[in-house]
């Protein structure tokens, strides 16, 4: 299980010739929340599209870089391609609110975890209440429910079952990279 946020910043490597070709700005997701790629650049104040390398070209995620299958597996796509965005995009899915279907606000996201090769379905949410809140109690992990159906990511809030306050549970401090 790997970490969003883990990811930005690497360096994006092709695997025959080892040749950089950008590193890791943001991920975009499809209407359901699977990760569908990686998105190296983004459109800038007038430029008509963004670069990007679709997740099934990604060969592996490791601890230093990423490593694609080839050169061409760069793409451009249109800014409005990149509907949903963890930072970037139309909807973003950091700092969206989590709320409880009773209406409980449990936290915000900062990152989300996913098995990068087990399909790319979200499976779990680091939420926080805020810096002041994250260095006196910690972030806390919420595992996401198996079923995506119990689960609304909309546009403005991800709505979970009631049931998931009690499931909250501590982020590991080794797991805390701001």
């Amino acid at each position: 299980m790997i970490k969003l946020q883990g990811l930005i910043g690497l360096p994006v490597i092709v695997i025959h010739s080892g040749k950089q070709v950008g590193t890791v700005k943001d991920a975009w997701f499809d209407e359901h929340w699977r990760l569908k790629g990686l998105i190296l650049e983004f459109a800038k104040w007038f430029a008509s599209s963004a670069r990007a390398v679709s997740w099934n070209e990604v060969l592996t995620c490791g601890e230093d870089a990423v490593i694609i299958s080839k050169e061409d597996a760069v793409i451009a796509m249109k800014p409005k391609h990149v509907r949903r965005a963890f930072h970037t995009g139309i909807v973003k899915l950091k700092d969206l609110p989590v709320v409880t279907v009773q209406g409980v606000q449990l936290g915000r996201v900062s990152d989300v975890y996913f098995y990068p090769f087990q399909g790319t379905q979200i499976v779990g949410y680091e939420l926080t209440d805020g810096f002041v809140s994250d260095l006196m109690e910690g972030r806390k992990w919420l595992k996401a429910p198996s079923d995506p159906d119990e689960v609304l990511l909309g546009e403005d809030a991800i709505i979970v079952p009631a049931v998931s306050e009690a499931e909250l549970e501590p982020v590991a401090a080794s797991n805390f990279r701001g």
